[in-house]
């Protein structure tokens, strides 16, 4: 490993605290008397998870992507707000911390469109923003309800600018593009309104989740490269099952209309939160990991178990909370942590497998 990657190491490790801290607190808020309990983890659950953890990585992945050591302070940020978040969940410092790591991001995204100025881009540096505002709220302490619109739209917008980028390569028509973009208009101004009205702003933001869903379901190259093999049919087959989830949590979120919690508030949050992005990561992580670790990019066919699984307890936790099922959906969330357990060890598996080979090949 050179030294590049070294240094990018104790970021990775702030970002997998972050996320062993909010499964644990997960496990808490589903009632399972992990030991010792945690209920101050269990209120950190969604800051943990969203910008401890999901922040943190896109952040370094970011940092990457612009070359500028000053890149690499937003996903420090981010990791240290989480760690406050930890120890001392009720001081505003994590969520001052957070919200710097954000703000961060907002710089390398402008940066990063100033070097390719295009719509994918800016979608992107769109994404960092409400990831921006989401934080300032949290810091404000506004409800989760209003806070979590935002964060969705920082995830939902960076995954579909980064797969815009690559659909150029299909060369969309104007017309595809215009609905494109009337989905994110709904994304953006569905977590806007929702500080004022949070029903209606909760049905333009699942709208806009509908509209994206099916765009890129239909527009994105993954509907051409999963007829391929190897790696990128497995990536191809994880993001087409993560839109989806896209657009079950889209659908949901548009009929709960406002739920601040509760089974349909639950339903709709893991269809994006695990269903959308941990697809994404899932068929992202050989590259974006051996990127970030400087490993030749790696694969094997075993990752289709943990991808599998992820859908199958998934939807046992989904369709528990629509049936208002309570032990299906304790049960569904302890097999996602599971789940999100295999998918770490097999992947770290697959990396020193590939450090391995890197070294022998010198």
């Amino acid at each position: 490993m050179t030294r590049a990657p070294l240094l990018r190491l104790p970021l990775v490790l702030l970002g997998a605290l972050a996320l062993v801290a909010g499964l644990w607190g997960g496990l808490t808020r589903l009632g399972w008397a992990v030991p010792p309990p945690q209920p101050v983890l269990a209120a950190a659950h969604g800051p943990l998870m969203v910008s401890g953890f999901l922040g943190t990585l896109i952040g370094i992945e970011r940092a990457i992507a612009l070359g500028r050591p000053w890149a690499y302070l937003g996903p420090l940020a981010s990791g240290l707000g989480a760690v406050v978040l930890i120890v001392t969940p009720t001081s505003p410092a994590g969520p001052a911390l957070l919200s710097a790591g954000s703000l961060s991001l907002v710089a390398v995204a402008l940066g990063l469109f100033r070097r390719l100025p295009a719509l994918c881009t800016a979608i992107q540096a769109l994404g960092a923003a409400a990831w921006l505002v989401g934080n300032l709220l949290l810091l404000a302490g506004w409800p989760l309800a209003h806070v979590v619109p935002w964060w969705a739209g920082f995830l939902v917008l960076t995954i579909a600018g980064e797969r815009l980028e690559l659909s150029r390569l299909l060369r969309p028509a104007a017309g595809r593009q215009a609905v494109f973009l009337g989905g994110v208009a709904l994304l953006l101004a569905g977590p806007a309104l929702s500080t004022l009205h949070l029903d209606l702003g909760t049905r333009l933001s699942g709208a806009g989740m509908l509209v994206l869903a099916l765009w890129l379901g239909r527009y994105d190259i993954a509907s051409r490269t999963v007829r391929t093999a190897g790696a990128p049919r497995f990536t191809a087959l994880s993001l087409l099952a993560g839109y989806v989830w896209l657009a079950v949590g889209g659908a949901i979120g548009f009929l709960a209309a406002g739920a601040a919690g509760g089974p349909l508030y639950d339903a709709t949050v893991h269809a994006l939160f695990l269903g959308f992005v941990l697809s994404m990561i899932f068929g992202h992580a050989p590259l974006v990991f051996a990127a970030v670790l400087g490993l030749p990019r790696f694969y094997h066919p075993r990752f289709y178990v943990h991808l599998a699984l992820l859908h199958v307890t998934l939807l046992l936790r989904v369709a528990a909370d629509l049936a208002a099922w309570a032990p299906g959906r304790q049960w569904g969330g302890l097999l996602n942590v599971v789940v999100l357990l295999l998918f770490a060890a097999s992947t770290a598996l697959a990396a020193r497998q590939a450090a391995r080979a890197k070294r022998s090949a010198k």
